[in-house]
C-alpha cells in the first residue's frame, strides 16, 4: 500500500507538473513583423483569394448567419466545437488581432489569450503558408470584411477534455514546423504550386487523411507516409473522404488531370460527383480558384501512387447490365434497383454523364468502409450548382422506402456489380447509421 501511495502522489505531482508547465508555455510563435506597412487594393484581393482557397467561409459561417461570424458546430470525438468569429469587430471577433496574433492563430495554432486552439481549426495544414500569404490574409480580414458583433458560442466539450493546457503539449508534439514547406522538394513547378495548395491552404488531409487515436493525422505530406491523403478512418459528419491517391479501386487512379480539374470546377464529371463536405468545399472554394491552380492541384495528386501493390484499372462486366436487360432480377438487391436506382444510373450502372454519376467504376462505391454509400441512400443529396456547372441535382432520401435487410441487399449489389470490387453490405450496418438520422430521418 506504501508503494502504491508513493506511485499515486508522483504521478499527481508529475501530472500538476506538466499542467503548471504547458498552461505558461506555448512553444515557438509568431516571428513577423508586427507593424506592416499600408496595404494596397492588390494585396486585399490577393487575400481575399486565398480566403476562398482556404475555405475560411465553410466552417466559421453558421447556416444562416453572417459571413465569417462564427457559430458553426463542428461535431468532434470529444464534443461539439463552435467555429469562432473571425470578422474585424474588436468587441467580439478579431478586430484587434496584430499581424503577429493572427499568425499565432492561423500558422502556431495558439489563440489571442496565449492558449491552445483545437485542431478543428486546421492549423498544422496552415503551417505551410508563406509570409507573404499570411499578411494578405490579414489584410483581407481586417479591411475587407465586414464587422459583425456577435459574441462566440461557448464550446459544449466536458471537463476534463476542456482544459487547454493538453493541446499545448498535442500541438507541441504533432503539428509541423511552420514554414516547413519548401517547393525545392518537386522538380515541376506546378506540381510544386499543387503540393502548396493541397498540404497548405486547402487542408485536404484534414479531411482525407487517416488519424491516429491521438487525433493527428497520420501524415502532413506524402514526405511523410504513403497515408497521406490515403482516405479517412473515420466517418465525417456521416461521410467517409474518400482515398486521393493512385489507387484505381478506392482512389484517383482512374482520372485523369482534365477530370478532376472538372471535378474540382463544377462538382461532376462523367464519372462522379461531388457529395458530404466535398460538395461545400467546391461550392465555397475550389470553383473560385483559377484554372492554373485547379490544374496545378490535379497535377499533384496525380503525383501521389497507390496505396497498394496490387493496384488493376477498373475493367467493365456488361454480365449484370444484360441480366436486367433481359429481366433477369436473380442476383440479390437487383429488383431493389430496378424499382428505385435504375432510372437515374441505368441498369448498366453508367448514369448519365455529369447528371447522375456513374455506380461502376466509381471509387466511393467501392470504398472499403461503405458508411457513405449507405447513407447516400437514407439520407439523399444535394449537388449545388456552381457557376461553371449551375443546375443543381438531387438524389432522394430512400429511407422511408427501404427496410434495413433491403437498403443492405441493394448497396452490396452495386458495390459488386458491373465490375466494381466492394464487399458486402450487412444489415445491422444499415441499422446503426439508421439510428443516427435525426427524427425525420433526412439531414
Amino acid at each position: 500500500m506504501k508503494k502504491i501511495k508513493i506511485i499515486l502522489v508522483t504521478a499527481i505531482i508529475i501530472g500538476l507538473g506538466f499542467m503548471g508547465f504547458f498552461s505558461f508555455y506555448t512553444g515557438p510563435s509568431s516571428t513577423l513583423n508586427n507593424t506592416p506597412p499600408p496595404f494596397t487594393e492588390d494585396q486585399i484581393k490577393r487575400g481575399e483569394y486565398l480566403a476562398q482557397a482556404g475555405d475560411c467561409i465553410a466552417c466559421h459561417t453558421a447556416t444562416d448567419g453572417k459571413k465569417f461570424a462564427g457559430g458553426l458546430g463542428i461535431a468532434s470525438p470529444i464534443g461539439m466545437i463552435y467555429s469562432s468569429n473571425i470578422t474585424p469587430d474588436k468587441e467580439t471577433g478579431i478586430g484587434s488581432f496584430s499581424l503577429q496574433d493572427f499568425d499565432n492563430a492561423i500558422r502556431y495554432g495558439i489563440r489571442h489569450d496565449g492558449m491552445s486552439l483545437y485542431p478543428a481549426m486546421p492549423f498544422p495544414s496552415y503551417a505551410r503558408l508563406s509570409d507573404e500569404d499570411l499578411t494578405n490574409l490579414y489584410a483581407y480580414f481586417m479591411h475587407s470584411v465586414e464587422p459583425v458583433t456577435q459574441a462566440n458560442k461557448k464550446n459544449g466539450i466536458t471537463w476534463p477534455l476542456s482544459m487547454r493546457w493538453p493541446l499545448t503539449a498535442w500541438r507541441l508534439m504533432f503539428a509541423p514546423d511552420v514554414k516547413s514547406f519548401t517547393a525545392a522538394s518537386h522538380q515541376d513547378p506546378i506540381v510544386a504550386r499543387g503540393a502548396y495548395l493541397v498540404e497548405g491552404l486547402g487542408h485536404c488531409g484534414t479531411c482525407h487523411t487517416p488519424r491516429s487515436f491521438t487525433l493527428n493525422e497520420k501524415a502532413y505530406s506524402n514526405q511523410e507516409s504513403n497515408l497521406f491523403l490515403s482516405g479517412s478512418n473515420a466517418p465525417i459528419d456521416g461521410w467517409m473522404a474518400i482515398n486521393l491517391r493512385g489507387d484505381h479501386k478506392d482512389g484517383l487512379g482512374s482520372f485523369t488531370e482534365e477530370e478532376l480539374v472538372e471535378f474540382l470546377k463544377t462538382g461532376r464529371t462523367d464519372r462522379t460527383a461531388a457529395f458530404g463536405g466535398m460538395t461545400d468545399a467546391i461550392e465555397h472554394s475550389l470553383q473560385y480558384l483559377t484554372d492554373e491552380d485547379l490544374t496545378a492541384i490535379a497535377r499533384y495528386l496525380k503525383t501521389l501512387p497507390a496505396l497498394r501493390a496490387n493496384n488493376p484499372p477498373f475493367v467493365y462486366d456488361d454480365s449484370v447490365a444484360t441480366a436486367l436487360y433481359n429481366g433477369d432480377t436473380s442476383k440479390v438487391g437487383a429488383q431493389t434497383y430496378v424499382d428505385n436506382c435504375a432510372a437515374c444510373h441505368r441498369t448498366t450502372g453508367k448514369g448519365y454523364p455529369k447528371v447522375f454519376p456513374a455506380l461502376a467504376g466509381n471509387p466511393v462505391v467501392q470504398s472499403d468502409n461503405p458508411t457513405s454509400v449507405i447513407n447516400i441512400v437514407l439520407k439523399g443529396h444535394t449537388l449545388s450548382g456552381t457557376k461553371a456547372a449551375p443546375t443543381a441535382y438531387t438524389m432522394p432520401t430512400l429511407n422511408w422506402r427501404l427496410s434495413d435487410q433491403e437498403l443492405a441487399d441493394v448497396a452490396t449489389f452495386i458495390r459488386t456489380s458491373w465490375g466494381n470490387q466492394g464487399s458486402i453490405v450487412q444489415s445491422n450496418e444499415v441499422a446503426k447509421l439508421r439510428k443516427a438520422l435525426p427524427k425525420n430521418g433526412t439531414e
